[in-house]
């Protein structure tokens, strides 16, 4: 089977969560053929199996007219040779932008009984005008799209934050969807690209997914679409755009949103990673019956040392793991930790920090290293070295703290404090471990620890102490839940129970799939379904006189 698999900066070219599950997906199921489509920018790809390719690379993001290096977009670089358009295409991209746009400033999208909704049917259009005319980012860009963007703000029944924007937010508002719409002018839809793929597998929604609904629409290809975490939630929540005004926002929340319901309708079937995601699926309007629940893969084998160990860990140590940033909520942790201390004089907290590129985590951290000298002023005085402060501040991939297995070996309970999370991998990484974990009821974590943990409401620094003081002071019911943790991750979490469910999915989405013989292809049928089952199929010769099969 050829998997036409569509990613957004990550894999093969980044090392993130998301471009570790793609890399463990191919390498694992190598009975498929994947075909990888790439939008970002391109680097130095991580090494590829034999039966894996970079088949297109695409920069929607970069600089208008940037140059269209290892195939990144460009508008001078489209499908076909662009063409001028004339009246009738005028008319054709006036008609289909101006349906698209009343379908995004509507409060409803609703269907007008000509088989899709506006916005759906106006994004089609302007798909297949760009396929047959080369691309159409110069007519997104014009003056007209902006005058048609105008008019469908202002027109009945438009939501009211639509119709309050002015002409700076149709400005900003119709360069944004010309970024977001460049997949359109890409020269993807071949039936030597996305046209020849079996199956088109999105690893995020929005705009990642955009080139598979096409894939759809030209080809009939199924799509499958797989949200570890979901884009339109990181849109909400995102602080990026807080200087924008609120009919901008407004609008591109209307336009994520759309999209967002555009490909849960359209996707053969969705793989959220986790009960959490699949709700805001289900919020969204996506199918129940079309969503199947795929937890994300992780690798045991390195934490089995430390898990089949169960005297490793200081008893009076707790831990914490991961990114540093206001939604971890260490200010919390600090505070519970203070009331910890008072009750167990000898408590010590190690913070081990994972090396972060934003700013905000270095002024979050800093301030959270004053915060703890304030909190324990009598301490040994200025080290955030271990153990002469019962708070330390370490590094992962330092001298402290020089790997993760090294890390969780060295305490006996891990706490987590977050008021936001989606799919908390530090938390499975301690279940590996066999550790007893104590965490905050946010995103995946009830689902995540079931009952092999202690789980306390958000923003109660004193429920978190009452929970850590309670396995700190019962050792037997701290490796009690720390084994049950280690048995309910090696069940549930595993890189191959990731691989076996898609690679059920994938057989089973290309069973319901209508058959399609491509030019190129060889003789339908040369091919017996024996010949790809292990095992010898061939008869075996009898041999002369005793009518037994030869060795």
């Amino acid at each position: 089977m050829r998997i036409g698999l569509l990613t957004e900066g990550g894999y093969p070219y980044a090392t993130g969560e998301s471009g570790r599950w793609c890399e463990r997906l191919v390498h694992g199921l190598g009975q498929h053929r994947f075909d990888l489509y790439v939008l970002g920018p391109a680097g130095t790809p991580r090494p590829l199996p034999p039966h894996a390719r970079v088949a297109r690379v695409a920069d929607p993001g970069g600089p208008d007219g940037a140059p269209a290096a290892s195939g990144a977009w460009s508008p001078c670089a489209p499908r076909a040779a662009r063409r001028a358009y004339g009246r009738r295409e005028r008319r054709r991209f006036t008609e289909a932008y101006h349906r698209l746009a009343t379908g995004l400033c509507a409060e409803h999208d609703e269907d007008e009984g000509n088989g899709g909704s506006p916005f759906a049917d106006g994004l089609y259009t302007l798909a297949e005008l760009a396929r047959e005319r080369g691309g159409l980012p110069g007519a997104l860009r014009s003056d007209d799209a902006v005058r048609v963007l105008e008019a469908a703000c202002r027109a009945p029944g438009a939501r009211r934050g639509a119709a309050a924007a002015g002409l700076p937010d149709h400005l900003a508002f119709a360069a944004h969807l010309e970024r977001a719409l460049r997949p359109l002018s890409l020269d993807w839809y071949e039936d030597d690209a996305l046209g020849a793929a079996d199956l088109c597998h999105a690893a995020a929604g929005g705009t990642t997914a955009l080139p598979g609904l096409l894939a759809k629409r030209f080809f009939g290809t199924p799509l499958l679409v797989t949200e570890y975490g979901v884009p339109l939630r990181a849109h909400y929540l995102s602080a990026a755009g807080a200087d924008r005004s609120g009919p901008l926002r407004a609008l591109l929340a209307a336009l994520h949103g759309r999209l967002a319901g555009e490909t849960y309708r359209q996707a053969a079937l969705l793989t959220p990673g986790n009960a959490h995601a699949r709700r805001w699926l289900e919020k969204c309007g996506a199918d129940r019956a079309r969503i199947r629940t795929v937890h994300p893969g992780m690798a045991a084998e390195r934490f089995a040392e430390v898990g089949e160990d169960e005297e490793s860990g200081d008893p009076a140590t707790l831990l914490w793991v991961g990114r540093v940033e206001p939604a971890k909520d260490l200010v919390g942790l600090l505070h519970a930790f203070a009331e910890i201390r008072a009750r167990q004089p000898d408590a010590r907290l190690r913070i081990v920090a994972v090396p972060e590129r934003e700013p905000c985590g270095a002024g979050y951290l800093t301030y959270c290293k004053g915060l703890a000298a304030q909190l324990f002023p009598d301490e040994a005085p200025g080290a955030h070295a271990v153990g002469e402060n019962p708070v330390t501040f370490e590094e992962l991939g330092g001298p402290e703290a020089p790997t993760l297995e090294d890390t969780y070996a060295s305490g006996a309970l891990v706490v987590m404090s977050s008021l936001v999370e989606g799919f908390p991998a530090p938390l499975v990484e301690a279940m590996f471990c066999a550790r007893a974990t104590v965490s905050t009821d946010v995103g995946a974590v009830v689902e995540i620890v079931g009952g092999t943990g202690l789980v306390v409401p958000p923003r109660n620094p004193r429920a978190l102490a009452d929970a850590c003081l309670a396995l700190l002071r019962d050792p037997e019911r701290r490796h009690r839940l720390g084994a049950a943790a280690r048995a309910r991750a090696l069940e549930l979490f595993t890189v191959e129970q990731n691989l076996a469910a898609f690679r059920g999915i994938y057989l089973e989405l290309l069973s319901h799939a209508p058959v399609r013989h491509r030019p190129g292809d060889g003789v339908p049928f040369a091919h017996p379904a024996e010949a790809h089952v292990p095992g010898s199929w061939a008869p075996k010769a009898v041999s002369a006189g005793t009518g037994a099969p030869d060795a």
